[in-house]
């Protein structure tokens, strides 16, 4: 990991099938289930000196079925399960012809969070369950890892962009991410 400049190196996290169990266009409290692996892994994270940033499209806000201050009720809701782990969320509500810049995997969304907070690219990463959540990390030029959950083990195999790293789940990239900023 890098530290320069009292920057610290970000892990970008991807919320839905990487954090959290993947329900379509989830818009309920009640339907958000953390999976139980989670709060181990941002705390490793943690202990290692990384920001935790979650960027996320959320296409269900610009398509009317759920709204702003709902997502914010399941971020709040994550906050709590996971004690307060998470050092901020970023969410893109376009749909995904809208064209916008912060919808992954364009850099909007990385890009506002190095505006806000002191991040050092260098040494950050990009996790998801997605081929864009891979392409994302390409695209910043930062590490990517493919966890198998969510989507992932279904775009493991649709990937035309390889990610630095598979992981069973978010623990095992955490672990591994963890290891690499050692080495």
């Amino acid at each position: 990991m890098s530290v320069s400049d009292g920057k610290r190196s970000a892990v970008f996290i991807d919320r839905d099938g990487t954090l959290i169990e993947e329900v379509n266009f989830l818009s309920r409290v009640d339907d958000l289930q953390v999976f139980p692996y989670t709060a181990e892994a941002l705390r490793l994270l943690k202990e290692n000196g990384f920001w935790i940033v979650v960027v996320t499209n959320q296409s269900g806000i610009g398509r009317g079925i759920y709204t702003e201050a709902d997502m914010h009720s399941i971020h709040d809701a994550m906050q709590s399960q996971l004690d307060g782990a998470i050092d901020a969320f970023y969410f893109c509500p376009h749909l995904p012809d809208e064209g916008c810049e912060c919808r992954k995997p364009g850099l909007g969304m990385l890009n506002f969070a190095q505006r806000d907070m002191p991040i050092d690219l260098e040494g950050s990463w990009m996790i998801g369950d997605k081929l864009i959540d891979v392409e994302t990390g390409q695209a910043a030029n930062i590490g990517s890892v493919l966890v198998l959950t969510g989507y992932g083990e279904k775009h493991r195999h649709e990937l035309n962009v390889q990610p630095q790293v598979v992981a069973e789940n978010i623990l095992i990239a955490a672990e591994k991410i963890v290891d690499s900023s050692k080495a």
